[in-house]
């Protein structure tokens, strides 16, 4: 799995004209999943963004958590993710999870956020999306876990 996490002042989706989710001050995970990623790397991951010190302090130093400044968080789907451009000049999604594997992790990854406390707001899967942020930094920041063998 991998999460592109992107510190936001606001962020939305919206979804054939219609505002499906809003958030204020917090992150923006667009997520991706491969073949054999299993729940194993939706803990870790949700873990991992849960902990993560990005927001400032009173000395403008990255020390404070999501949670420490009452952010939010807004998961996106995203299998481009996983585009492979190394060859030709249109991408290859081969190593993207199918929509049977990848939504039902999507998903879990959501539900391991908030069970960890966070206000989680989500996209559509499967939908097309416009996606509208404003990075705050701009701090943006790529997480994997990789599948172990």
């Amino acid at each position: 799995m991998r999460v592109l996490l992107q510190r936001v002042s606001e962020a939305s989706v919206t979804v054939k004209g219609q505002e499906v989710s809003r958030i204020g001050k917090g992150y923006l995970l667009l997520v991706g999943v491969t073949d054999g990623d299993t729940a194993a790397e939706a803990e870790w991951l949700a873990r991992k963004v849960s902990g993560l010190r990005v927001f400032e302090d009173d000395d403008d130093k990255m020390n404070l958590a999501l949670a420490d400044v009452g952010g939010e968080v807004l998961v996106v789907s995203q299998f481009t993710l996983y585009g492979d451009t190394r060859k030709g000049r249109r991408p290859s999604f081969v190593s993207a999870a199918r929509p049977d594997v990848a939504e039902p992790l999507c998903s879990r990854f959501a539900e391991l956020l908030r069970a960890n406390g966070l206000t989680v707001r989500e996209g559509v899967f499967g939908a097309t999306m416009q996606v509208q942020l404003v990075n705050d930094g701009p701090v943006t920041l790529l997480l994997e876990r990789e599948v172990s063998p």
